[in-house]
């Protein structure tokens, strides 16, 4: 295979295809248990660290989106847990020990569903929060790849990965080390994850908004901010949830 923004296009068109087929069944579970929480008065609290922030992106807060959602970074350590800004590097996410201060730092309430996201799957502070998660009993939803999850070992103390904790596995379709296209030196180019999860989010967020129009229920769903009455109609909805949801900076 050549390396071309062409090829790249027909691997991101054969994994969209080939993801959509593959997790029509398990994008329905993830739905169903979203919805149920939303019919509830829940919120969805979405996490996810270096990348897989993207998907947490995708869930909470965009036009098109459900309003009762939480958006959940490494940062909030930070800006809202008054910790130094020298907290945060590229191998927090390995520490399981900062789970349970972002756990608490979240509005959580019992009836609140959590979206997690990992291409690995296998760091500590992921794994752990997971944990804390199911511990609570909350429903859980993982986004990761489970190819790159399969041949890597856990980094929790556990030996535990995230995909071993959801109630709801999402396979993004990413091959092991996410990038795509080879390169004659090795290595390889084009990363994939960050299409397919972003795929993935929208289709469960599609599915739930199909729910609760099937039940007779208006979805709590955003507008853009950039169109007129955006924002009036964007504030009326999270009243509903103030002091529950949070944009993340």
């Amino acid at each position: 295979m050549s390396v071309s923004a062409d090829d790249f296009l027909a691997v991101v068109t054969e994994t969209i295809g080939r993801v959509a087929a593959s997790q029509r069944e398990a994008v329905g579970r993830a739905a169903d248990l979203i919805a149920d929480a939303v019919r509830a008065d829940g919120v969805v609290h979405a996490f996810g660290t270096g990348h897989s922030e993207a998907l947490a992106m995708e869930i909470a807060g965009r036009a098109g989106g459900l309003v009762p959602t939480n958006r959940i970074a490494l940062r909030d350590l930070v800006l809202i847990g008054g910790e130094p800004v020298e907290r945060l590097g590229p191998l927090l996410e390995r520490d399981p020990a900062v789970a349970h201060r972002l756990y608490e730092l979240a509005p959580v309430r019992p009836a609140d569903v959590f979206v997690l996201a990992s291409n690995s799957g296998v760091n500590g502070a992921m794994v752990e929060f997971a944990t804390l998660v199911k511990q609570r009993g909350h429903g859980l939803v993982a986004i990761t790849s489970v190819q790159h999850s399969g041949r890597m070992t856990s980094r929790h103390p556990s030996g535990r990965k995230l995909a071993d904790l959801a109630d709801v596995v999402l396979d993004n379709g990413a091959p092991y080390g996410d990038a795509t296209l080879p390169l004659p030196g090795g290595g390889a180019v084009g990363a994939v994850s960050s299409i397919t999860a972003a795929l993935l989010a929208q289709q469960v967020t599609v599915e739930v908004v199909a729910r609760l129009l099937a039940a007779g229920e208006r979805p709590p769903v955003y507008l853009s901010a950039n169109i007129p009455d955006g924002d009036a109609h964007n504030t009326e909805l999270e009243a509903r949830y103030a002091g529950r949801i949070r944009r993340g900076s």
